[in-house]
């Protein structure tokens, strides 16, 4: 995937894609033109094959697949209205819109790999779940340093009542270095 197609690239895509294919739904063409014919509108434009969690995503679909039409979503709104995104987008010139195409061959196709974007949202959720693990990692870590700590001075009482010196000297070690692990962590 890319992380920058060029607005000549989409272009040419565009005019190739509407070349080669038949979408479902006509209007949808006539978008896809209009998009084409706009460089300022171009360079916002995006073409995505994971679409969760974008603010504004297209969908569209040729005659040789079994998706539906055309869909456009705006802030978890859908719509098959293709006018609705043509006024949406004559709107807001300044965002981004991500458009996925539903056609015969697409995952083998090298003219839709070459301006095939990746969905930005992605890397953000995959650092946000890479601090999320490491987050709950130092909370597991702490609950089993407090589990152990608990358990040490349980061990520690009972040796002291059974009168068993090498134990207790071993567990008081024990607990003595985890004591200062903590104060490091502090």
């Amino acid at each position: 995937m890319n992380e920058c197609v060029t607005t000549s690239e989409k272009k040419s895509f565009i005019h190739w894609f509407l070349e080669h294919y038949e979408l479902q739904a006509k209007e949808s063409a006539w978008l896809l033109s209009f998009l084409a014919s706009d460089e300022r509108l171009l360079a916002r434009v995006h073409f995505i094959d994971s679409f969760h969690n974008l603010p504004k995503v297209i969908l569209m679909s040729t005659k040789c697949t079994q998706m539906a039409p055309f869909k456009f979503y705006k802030h978890k709104r859908v719509t098959r209205e293709v006018e609705k995104a043509f006024y949406d987008i004559r709107a807001n010139p300044h965002e981004d819109i991500y458009i996925g195409l539903f056609f015969k061959d697409r995952s083998t196709c090298p003219e839709y790999a070459a301006v095939l974007e990746g969905n930005p949202m992605d890397k953000q959720n995959v650092v946000q779940d890479s601090l999320l693990s490491l987050m709950a990692e130092i909370v597991l870590e702490q609950s089993q340093r407090a589990y152990r700590k608990k358990t040490l001075y349980s061990q520690i009482d009972e040796a002291l009542a059974k009168g068993d010196e090498e134990t207790f000297f071993t567990l008081t070690e024990e607990l003595k270095a985890l004591l200062e692990v903590d104060s490091e962590d502090e």
